[in-house]
């Protein structure tokens, strides 16, 4: 069974969220998620500046299996972009809720999608997996 943090928000498509002190929210895949992708090759993230929409596809991960979009669980605006990921895309297998994480968003007012509690989403998961 994937890894869920309690502390976190969750996405249908596999997101998690974390909010910062300042009031940002830190985005990422979910371990189940870069499980199902196997070992990631590359990724590619937006420049911090993008406006973003609830459900824009607005990453790229990519693993020896498949390459899959990640999606915006918020409006708002990209703040931080991780990096690190452009030469170490293997961070987000070995640390998704850690280091591999992919943007900070400053979120618009009332900009949040459908998000979902820790018991939900490992619910969802088992339910994809049936």
């Amino acid at each position: 069974m994937s890894h869920i943090p309690s502390d976190l928000k969750y996405t249908k498509t596999h997101e998690w969220l974390r909010q910062l002190p300042d009031g940002q929210l830190e985005v990422g895949i979910t371990d189940h998620a870069q499980e199902q992708l196997g070992d990631l090759v590359f990724v590619e993230v937006p420049e911090a500046g993008r406006t973003l929409a609830v459900g824009e596809a607005y990453a790229v991960v990519e693993s020896v299996k498949a390459a899959s979009d990640v999606y915006s669980p918020l409006a708002g605006v990209i703040t931080a972009v991780n990096g690190a990921l452009k030469d170490s895309p293997e961070l987000i297998n070995q640390d998704p809720f850690g280091q591999g994480w992919l943007v900070r968003i400053k979120p618009a007012s009332g900009a949040a999608g459908e998000l979902m509690s820790a018991d939900d989403y490992a619910r969802l998961i088992v339910a994809e997996g049936e």
